[in-house]
């Protein structure tokens, strides 16, 4: 069976989630963590565990009343699969997609770009740095390390954008 990203995010959030998650609880993880940093499709995230449960990854169990939602836990082999996948070095290449560096390839005036990118990632590092105070102490530290790499992050973003695309006489607006 070939795993993607989204496999391992699947595996990922079934094995924090310590227990049973339906799709729709999956989203909600992913809402507040893996979205800061890895976006995917929620319809891919939706059909993703029902993929994993016919691989033998996850384990399926429907409700036999009500809405009849499937629930979903990681399997042994899931685990194996998570754990390998995790010991292996990443072998592809970081993806920026930026719609503002998209357009300033484009001819975009930078400083019209820059200050809505500023901003954008100024409000992005306070919301990571408010996380990171309520969190610290209450989360494995891969979860803590990631979000210093978002914060890390957001500020570069912050120092290029101002350093090489505004101009430098006068305050910014």
């Amino acid at each position: 069976m070939q795993l993607t990203p989204t496999s391992y995010i699947v595996l990922g959030l079934l094995e924090a989630a310590d227990g049973e998650a339906t799709p729709y609880d999956l989203k909600q993880l992913m809402a507040v963590s893996v979205d800061n940093f890895w976006s995917t499709p929620h319809a891919q995230v939706y059909r993703e565990p029902e993929r994993l449960a016919a691989g033998g990854l996850v384990t399926e169990r429907r409700e036999e009343t009500g809405r009849r939602r499937r629930f979903y836990a990681i399997a042994d082999a899931g685990r194996a699969a998570l754990t390998a996948w995790r010991e292996t070095a990443p072998d592809d290449l970081p993806e920026l997609r930026d719609a503002g560096v998209l357009k300033l390839f484009f001819g975009a005036d930078p400083a019209t770009v820059a200050t809505h990118q500023i901003a954008t990632h100024e409000a992005k590092l306070a919301e990571y740095r408010e996380l990171r105070d309520n969190i610290a102490g209450h989360v494995p530290p891969g979860q803590l390390l990631a979000l210093d790499v978002g914060i890390a992050h957001e500020q570069a973003m912050i120092d290029i954008w101002t350093a090489r695309c505004l101009p430098t006489s006068g305050p910014r607006a």
